[in-house]
């Protein structure tokens, strides 16, 4: 590795990411691995420093889960957080215990060494526990950092060997001087200078794509979302023309999508986009359906197939641009470092088939969501898409309930759009994790003049959401509701009601379908 890098061993927490995050924060590289990564292999990725994770697990139980041992013969610092502590107390002969005084959430931490990690701390301030069990014997030449009121030793170090231990997790807002308290570990004790920034990742992207694709060629489906959208960018930049990006229209696609996506790429950007209208083709694979999951199937079927279609024609292709990101490469690995329980598809193609046999260009898989979007502002991408909510692969298909119709698609775009406009309007849209409209498989009965209607009923569903993973309704204000759903009866022809989805994931899922 030619930058500057932190290694964090991940033990299970929770919080892991948050640590690589925080990192981040600090300008320097950082990258998730199993907590049992042999320390040959770690040492041959030359980090500046290892960060332990905390985890579930007790180090006192049996077939508690251990790094290699070999970590603490290379010579690089370390920090170990709650079970990373113990688990550095433990394998350095120390003594670790359960306790009847467990500490969870808030408590005030006293300082006792204010050196390295606590240097220009104050001497007592907020921290966030979570714990059961505490370190009651030092490993030898160690000593007592920081300390609660219930719990005597709540840091440790040895300078000499540059290992370091808190029992409190720095990497949450909770904990008062978490964020100085990291940075001082990466700058003081690693000695990081904070270089990697956005703009020196364009610039390594590009060449490592140019030293990688060399004058081959790389295909790409664009779908123009940010994910994409960025990978497309980025490739484009190193290679111009030997990428052929692909964008296909599937009719299920929001009101004026797919001409918005043509004017950026093809227009303003001047990639080498294909621009492939094969909506007629997928409503007739979809007409009668009604199963969800056979939905998704077959948009994704279809897609596959009209993807080959087009990169066939596109010769000499060697590569597959693909615009997986960090979070789903940690996902499709379990904390041991074998397969996930939870592999995660995130191939913005739906998979495609073995047989094609590229190779791939993953240009943002080191980065997080928001640092792609940032990525995309100094690439000068709009915000339209910068800033577009997460939206679902099989796109309307699935906010439709029951059978997918022309007609029914142009009803829901006419009511998607007027939702998303109120929401911006309000000054929402990028407070809101999803904000969208569904359309009903019944009919209610209205009043129009002296005459009874019966018309569509359209549901209206905002969540607020970290990941996805779960969510919460969002209290819109009354104000907000009742415009969109002025604005959707009175100007969406088929349409006389409009309710509001006040379900949270879980139990509910974000989607209805």
């Amino acid at each position: 590795m030619t930058r500057q890098t932190i290694l964090i061993l991940d033990f299970g927490s929770q919080y892991t990411q948050l640590i690589a995050r925080r990192v981040r924060e600090c300008k320097v590289f950082s990258r998730i691995i199993p907590f049992n990564t042999p320390a040959k292999e770690i040492a041959e990725m030359q980090p500046k420093g290892l960060i332990l994770s905390g985890g579930p697990a007790s180090v006192i139980e049996k077939k508690s889960p251990y790094p290699d041992k070999g970590i603490f013969k290379l010579g690089i610092p370390i920090l170990g957080i709650c079970y990373g502590m113990q688990v550095i107390t433990e394998m350095m002969d120390g003594k670790v215990k359960h306790t009847k005084e467990r500490e969870f959430g808030k408590a005030e931490i006293f300082i006792d060494d204010n050196r390295d990690l606590f240097s220009r701390l104050p001497g007592n301030f907020t921290c966030w526990a979570s714990l059961g069990d505490h370190v009651k014997k030092l490993p030898p030449g160690f000593i007592i950092s920081a300390h609660t009121m219930n719990a005597p030793i709540a840091a440790i170090s040895n300078k000499r060997k540059m290992i370091y231990g808190v029992q409190f997790h720095p990497e949450v807002t909770h904990t008062e001087k978490g964020s100085q308290i990291l940075s001082n570990f990466i700058s003081k004790v690693c000695g990081c200078l904070g270089r990697w920034t956005m703009e020196s990742f364009i610039k390594e992207s590009v060449e490592n794509i140019r030293r990688t694709v060399g004058k081959d060629k790389v295909v790409l489906g664009l779908s123009g979302g940010v994910d994409s959208s960025v990978a497309a960018l980025l490739i484009h930049k190193a290679i111009g023309k030997n990428l052929k990006s692909i964008f296909i229209d599937n009719g299920v696609m929001r009101k004026d999508e797919p001409k918005q996506i043509k004017n950026v790429f093809k227009d303003m950007y001047h990639l080498n986009l294909d621009y492939v209208e094969r909506s007629k083709r997928f409503l007739v694979r979809l007409k009668g359906v009604t199963d969800p999951e056979e939905k998704r199937k077959i948009i994704g079927d279809e897609f596959v197939k009209v993807f080959e279609e087009e990169a066939e024609k596109f010769k000499g292709v060697k590569f597959l641009g693909q615009g997986t990101l960090y979070p789903d490469v940690i996902e499709s690995i379990s904390v041991t470092g074998a397969p996930s329980s939870k592999i995660k598809s995130h191939h913005n193609v739906g998979g495609l088939p073995a047989h094609m046999k590229l190779k791939l260009v993953e240009p943002l898989r080191d980065l997080f969501k928001d640092e792609v979007r940032e990525i995309g502002r100094q690439l000068g991408l709009p915000d339209v898409i910068i800033s577009r909510q997460p939206f679902p692969g099989p796109g309307l298909a699935i906010r439709i309930i029951g059978e997918i119709t022309q007609e029914r698609l142009d009803l829901l775009r006419e009511v998607d759009r007027r939702v998303i406009e109120e929401v911006k309007s309000a000054g929402l849209y990028e407070q809101i994790w999803q904000s969208f409209a569904i359309l009903l498989p019944i009919k209610s009965v209205g009043v129009m003049g002296d005459e009874r209607t019966y018309e569509n009923v359209v549901a209206l569903r905002c969540v607020d959401s970290v990941d996805g993973m779960t969510a919460d309704w969002v209290k819109l204000p009354y104000e907000l509701m009742q415009k969109i759903s002025n604005r959707i009866i009175n100007e969406v022809k088929g349409v006389n009601r409009v309710v509001y989805d006040i379900s949270s994931k879980p139990p509910a899922t974000i989607e209805w379908e």
